[in-house]
């Protein structure tokens, strides 16, 4: 398998996992955002990474996920599944899971915590691609992950046999072009943080966008089409909408995760919900806050539009 393997392109949000207050699975939230976004102009669907709180699900809800993700986007873009765990046969049982729900591909991230040298890296990534059952998504997140995967390593991973394209969301700019540049003959290219570098992404040549954002921030989408229909002055606005929007969910004592769901909540979005722990739901001035910068933005965004 290749990038010619594959025709998938366009920004695929990753979307949140939804709970209750007694923090059960949120199924028809779930099934909503993935709906309002795929209707909103979202190419594909990515579930269960690191916006879908993997960490915080049991085997089985990721399979009752997967299956949900590939009924609502059946017919309207790849159902991709994240498989984030430390052990490779526990990243298999996943791909198999997601494989027997009908899932398009896996998203697979290095080993976390354990701290990896390089070449312990590509034998992780080896190990699984001898077993996979479905096409991998390479995921690059070393914020959490805490291994990188390094413009050089994905030299070597897009050469695997199973290896399609990769999620590049470390967030420096010298790491994602690089990247791109050493193997976008061979595998696709996604953004990961579109909010502050869809823009020169897309121009540079990434194949797609696979962000957060959307959830929240449905126009974060257009930041794919703007740039790729020339309609430069949009793209930038909303760029940095988005730039600022991004410092405003992690400054003040928030982080992504609970802002993102918080945000969704009192924009009455489906899919937001509360946080699992160890997150915990925004309270006090970190709300307010929240709330007061989230709708100055969004009714910035939509004069841009």
């Amino acid at each position: 398998m290749n990038r010619d393997s594959i025709d998938w392109t366009g920004p695929m949000p990753a979307v949140t996992t939804p709970f209750h207050t007694d923090h059960a699975l949120d199924e028809e939230g779930f099934v909503g955002n993935i709906t309002r976004l795929l209707d909103a102009g979202a190419t594909g669907i990515v579930t269960a990474g690191c916006t879908g709180e993997f960490w915080a699900l049991s085997f089985s809800e990721r399979e009752r996920l997967a299956k949900l993700t590939v009924n609502a986007c059946k017919g309207r873009g790849p159902a991709i599944i994240g498989t984030g765990s430390i052990r490779e046969g526990e990243v298999i049982e996943q791909i198999d899971a997601a494989k027997s729900a009908g899932a398009d591909a896996a998203l697979v991230m290095p080993a976390y915590f354990a701290h990896l040298s390089d070449s312990e890296i590509v034998d992780h990534f080896a190990a699984i691609d001898a077993r996979s059952s479905l096409p991998i998504v390479l995921y690059n997140i070393p914020g959490n992950a805490g291994n990188a995967i390094t413009p050089a390593i994905a030299d070597k991973l897009a050469d695997l046999d199973n290896v399609v394209a990769i999620k590049e969301s470390s967030g420096s700019w010298l790491n994602f072009h690089q990247t791109l540049n050493r193997v976008k003959d061979r595998i696709r290219v996604f953004c990961g943080p579109s909010s502050t570098l869809g823009v020169a992404a897309a121009l540079a040549g990434a194949d797609g966008h696979i962000d957060c954002f959307p959830n929240v921030w449905v126009e974060c989408l257009d930041l794919w089409y703007a740039t790729i229909e020339g309609r430069m002055d949009e793209a930038w606005a909303l760029q940095a909408t988005g730039q600022t929007m991004t410092e405003l969910f992690v400054s003040g004592g928030r982080t992504l995760y609970p802002s993102t769901k918080a945000a969704m909540n009192f924009l009455g979005l489906p899919g937001g919900g509360i946080p699992r722990p160890p997150l915990r739901p925004l309270q006090g001035a970190a709300l307010t806050e929240l709330r007061a910068g989230m709708e100055s933005l969004v009714e910035q965004s939509k004069r841009v539009a």
